[in-house]
């Protein structure tokens, strides 16, 4: 046990090493950045001058708001302190953290396939050995297969994420089938991780998506055959089969793990139950309506 302590601290101490001199090597490109963009000599500091200049120029120049950001939080500004521009307090706090830990969001390897035994913690999935990497690991096959609508609400979805394909980890991609009885629907959802784009194969389907408070705003078209529609990221959408055959579409999602999350099912379906007392405020009813709709999840 003691080696193994003594060895994981080994590598968090050449961890922290590499990342500090990766930064030192960021700090001149920085320096040399801001002075660039904000028009600033070799000869002069950059810490009031660039706090000065960027109060002053409304809107920003492209790129130079970010690279202030990076200069602030990797302190090479020293008056940064003096910066309270609206523009600029809420970036200061948002990315101190992600710049601290070198956070990179793009895969920085070829693919990570998916090691669906692994018992490792990780946001996502964590990756098997590349060399194990099979063509199965990238292929899925099924979206052929007409989904079986005989449900209540009329619709089946079929998923392809990094569950169905290992390969799709940390891709940032994948897609569903998705059937409809004719007036099914699907009801609305959310997807919390992924922005979704619609292709519709047969039939119409109406569509929508509704804003965020306050406005609530609710987007609608009628879609037929051909066409495409986009729901935004985490925003409440659904579509309807409006007409007397089955439909089909085909949807693509920004995220390997879109998620989804079912409005009824969450409020009405949850474990344990949200407290009656609670539904009846919001929707403003009587408890013996929430009781009943509950019932039905």
């Amino acid at each position: 046990m003691e080696g193994t302590q003594a060895k994981d601290a080994k590598m968090i101490m050449a961890s922290t090493m590499i990342h500090r001199h990766a930064m030192e090597n960021l700090q001149w490109i920085w320096h040399l950045e801001i002075r660039r963009l904000l028009g600033i000599s070799s000869s002069t500091g950059v810490g009031g001058v660039a706090c000065e200049r960027l109060l002053d120029m409304d809107p920003f120049p492209k790129g130079a708001l970010e690279v202030f950001v990076l200069m602030t939080t990797s302190r090479l500004l020293t008056s940064a302190a003096q910066c309270r521009h609206k523009y600029l307090m809420p970036w200061n706090l948002a990315i101190t953290c992600s710049l601290a830990i070198a956070f990179e969001p793009s895969p920085l390897q070829d693919f990570c396939v998916a090691d669906t035994g692994s018992s490792a913690r990780v946001n996502g999935l964590a990756c098997k050995d590349p060399k194990l990497a099979q063509a199965d690991d990238f292929f899925f096959s099924g979206l052929h297969v007409t989904g079986n609508t005989s449900n209540p609400v009329g619709s089946k979805v079929t998923p392809v994420t990094a569950a169905q394909i290992p390969g799709l980890n940390t891709l940032g991609i994948s897609m569903v089938r998705l059937d409809y009885a004719p007036w099914g629907i699907n009801p609305p959802h959310t997807h919390p991780r992924a922005t979704e784009i619609l292709t519709i194969l047969e039939g119409s389907l109406h569509v929508g998506f509704v804003t965020s408070n306050p406005d609530n705003r609710l987007i609608t078209k009628v879609l037929q055959k051909g066409d495409v529609f986009v729901f935004p990221v985490g925003l409440v959408h659904f579509q309807r089969n409006v007409g007397y055959g089955n439909a089909v579409a085909i949807a693509a999602l920004s995220s390997q793990n879109p998620g989804v999350i079912t409005i009824a099912n969450a409020i009405f379906g949850s474990n344990p139950p949200i407290a009656t007392e609670v539904l009846t405020k919001a929707f403003q009813v009587d408890k013996s309506v929430v009781d009943w709709v509950q019932s039905k999840f």
